[in-house]
């Protein structure tokens, strides 16, 4: 590749990578915020449902009156479409939940974190990329680096069930990647997360109707770091700043930024969200967690700076 050439894609890189980072600092936000929900009465799937239902809700009129022209898809799109929100949006939310409900939260984290190794996987295998040694090293380092920082070897034994589904919702969010990497080489990052949050949330509320909760549920007092807010506005933040904020970022960087790193970048979501239970929820981080981090931060920084031979990007 020419000097000139790596140059001119140097800063459009480092600014995906920024937006990037901002998604899974917004991403990790829901954790603390889902959780406050759930301790005032409401179940996962519940919250999986009203979260993405009201993100939908809000994003789609917004797009559709001023971005009209990011809503035209062909009929050749529809496939896209379809996955992206199946995968994307409502299987690994649906997913995860379920892996939570059923082991471990730090259990369940590491196996969603498998993903960058699936993308990394799918681009050697399908598209016949080679990635350098210290792309695999630095994922290696951010995967273990997640385990610590997560905790995984604590709680009871696991369950069969919830792996699977931990393992299904590591497979939805290589989807996410390598779907959302294709379809914002072809159409509005805009477009696309409206019609993927749509489909998504005709498929969550097909599980679980958000209109058939009790509408008490959302006068609930939750609690944040040791505010107290009614259940309806946390969800609001949850739906706009946990879900349509980066979804919207993410999809947005991935017009510059391989599915490869990027999704090697996500695994900084368990970091923030460990953070963020620190100063919310008050839940301690200890040393373990802290040399994880380092751990987990010196795998992305490495990865990031692997030169690739020639582009990652599916070409489209």
């Amino acid at each position: 590749m020419a000097v000139s050439e790596k140059a001119t894609r140097a800063p459009g890189q480092a600014r995906a990578t920024g937006l990037s980072l901002v998604s899974w600092v917004l991403f990790a936000s829901s954790g603390p915020l889902a959780a406050a929900v759930m301790a005032a009465g409401w179940s996962p799937a519940a919250v999986t449902s009203v979260r993405i239902v009201s993100a939908a809700v809000l994003l789609v009129p917004v797009v559709a009156v001023l971005r009209p022209q990011a809503l035209r898809f062909g009929r050749a799109d529809l496939w896209l479409l379809f996955a992206y929100g199946l995968l994307g949006v409502a299987g690994v939310q649906l997913l995860f939940f379920v892996a939570v409900a059923r082991v471990p939260v730090g259990v369940a984290m590491v196996l969603v974190n498998v993903a960058p190794a699936l993308v990394a996987l799918w681009v050697r295998v399908v598209r016949g990329t080679r990635l350098p040694g210290p792309a695999w090293v630095g994922i290696g380092m951010a995967l273990g680096g997640s385990a610590l920082v997560t905790q995984m070897w604590q709680g009871a034994g696991l369950d069969r069930l919830g792996v699977a589904a931990g393992l299904g919702a590591a497979i939805c969010s290589a989807g996410y990647f390598l779907l959302g990497e294709h379809g914002v080489g072809r159409h509005d990052s805009f477009g696309l997360t409206a019609a993927g949050l749509a489909i998504g949330a005709v498929m969550v509320a097909a599980v679980v109707p958000p209109w058939t909760l009790p509408a008490g549920l959302l006068t609930n007092a939750a609690v944040l770091g040791g505010l107290r807010a009614p259940v309806w506005l946390v969800l609001l933040v949850l739906a706009v700043a946990g879900t349509v904020l980066p979804y919207l970022t993410g999809l947005r960087a991935l017009r510059d930024l391989p599915a490869v790193l990027a999704s090697v970048l996500a695994l900084v979501e368990p970091l923030v969200a460990a953070v963020l239970a620190w100063l919310l929820l008050g839940q301690a981080i200890g040393p373990t967690q802290l040399a994880g981090a380092a751990i987990l931060l010196t795998g992305a920084v490495l990865v990031q700076l692997t030169p690739a031979p020639g582009s990652l990007k599916h070409n489209t």
